[in-house]
């Protein structure tokens, strides 16, 4: 007997409903950089008053979260690869801002850093705040400042960002290793003894399959999707994903437009190359923040269908399996969406399409937050 599917209407009730019962702890968020680089009041958390709407084009704000069912968030304390100097200061600095940001709005924001923590937070009705550093070099080759670090409330670390360094090769940079450096692998040990996760978002496949055999602890992939339907070297291929079961790691799949669309990443990646061409050997952020503004305000980008961010989630849990799929959208870090997935606020349309799909409760709740939690408590229990 062939089953008539629900009007829109009622998948997105469905989904508003499970996320209430479920709600989605994202893998990647860039507003404390976001913060720092506003250009009215720069680095300003007044002014920058996640209670009303976001100034600008800002993606997430207090109530665009809990309209998307967002239980808990990594924010990325991104800091930028280029130059050679101040990373681990400004690094410093983006900690203390998220710190801040969090302890700012108590009756929304908790502050965690275990895997009990997420869950009283949750429990609380409030958003789960864990922090990610997103790149190896700030820690300029030193196992010490990732032991201050982690101290000072990192849980997750990123191996690499857009460059190659000290640890290991990016995806989009230089190859210096062939995967993960003796210190990467010093890094990745640490890492398991602490308890951090090992991030594997804008690595090499080499670095990738490395990590997964130096690595007792489960690994992350915190914003990374599916390189079998959008080829950019960003993704994370079959042979990756395969392997995710025995490590017990859980990939969270972007929602970035050149990510998850060939015909958006056509523009795209050449006009990443672009930038680096132009901006090699400029050291200045603020530069690099214009140069970069100008060229995505040049840009005319399709806008994907939704359905293709649910083709990812699908094609993950289908590879790697429903115990390793998670969300990671990467808001306030990019500039070009799918239709209807603009900011924070559109997790249950992608809850949406996959209740549309036929997709489980149960599998659901893995997607939305029960399998990087599983992966919290491992990385805790490894460590201990």
């Amino acid at each position: 007997m062939t089953t008539t599917p629900l009007p829109d209407d009622l998948h997105l009730a469905a989904a508003r409903a499970l996320l209430a019962r479920h709600p989605v702890l994202d893998g990647h968020n860039d507003l404390p950089w976001e913060i720092r680089k506003y250009k009215a009041a720069p680095g300003d958390l007044g002014a920058y008053d996640l209670r009303t709407r976001a100034p600008a084009k800002g993606q997430t704000d207090l109530p665009r979260l809990r309209a998307g069912g967002v239980g808990g968030q990594f924010w990325s304390v991104y800091v930028p690869g280029e130059g050679a100097a101040g990373r681990a200061v400004l690094q410093l600095e983006q900690l203390d801002l998220a710190r801040r940001m969090i302890d700012r709005y108590p009756d929304d924001l908790a502050y965690c850093t275990t895997a009990d923590e997420v869950d009283a937070a949750l429990a609380d009705g409030k958003i789960a705040s864990l922090l990610g550093m997103e790149g190896g070099h700030v820690l300029e080759g030193s196992l010490g400042a990732l032991r201050a670090f982690y101290a000072l409330g990192a849980r997750y670390l990123t191996l690499t960002h857009n460059q190659s360094n000290e640890l290991a090769d990016s995806a989009t940079g230089e190859g210096l290793h062939g995967g993960l450096s003796d210190l990467g692998r010093k890094a990745v040990a640490e890492m398991n003894r602490l308890g951090m996760l090992v991030d594997l978002s804008h690595t090499s496949p080499a670095t990738m399959s490395d990590a997964l055999d130096a690595s007792h602890a489960p690994v992350i992939f915190s914003h990374s999707s599916a390189r079998a339907l959008c080829d950019v070297a960003r993704n994370v291929p079959d042979e990756i994903l395969r392997r995710m079961p025995d490590n017990g790691g859980v990939v969270m799949v972007t929602f970035v437009a050149g990510f998850v669309s060939n015909d958006a990443a056509a523009i795209l990646i050449p006009a990443i190359a672009e930038f680096s061409r132009r901006a090699a050997g400029v050291t200045d952020v603020a530069a690099r923040e214009a140069m970069a503004e100008e060229i995505i305000d040049s840009l005319d980008v399709p806008a994907p269908p939704l359905r293709v961010v649910a083709d990812h989630v699908e094609h993950v849990a289908a590879v790697a399996g429903h115990d390793h799929v998670g969300l990671g959208g990467d808001y306030d870090g990019n500039t070009f969406w799918p239709a209807g997935m603009e900011d924070v606020s559109s997790y249950p349309s992608l809850f949406a399409e996959l209740i549309r799909r036929g997709w489980s409760e149960e599998n659901l709740a893995r997607l939305a937050n029960g399998n990087i939690r599983r992966v919290l408590r491992d990385a805790e229990t490894v460590a201990d």
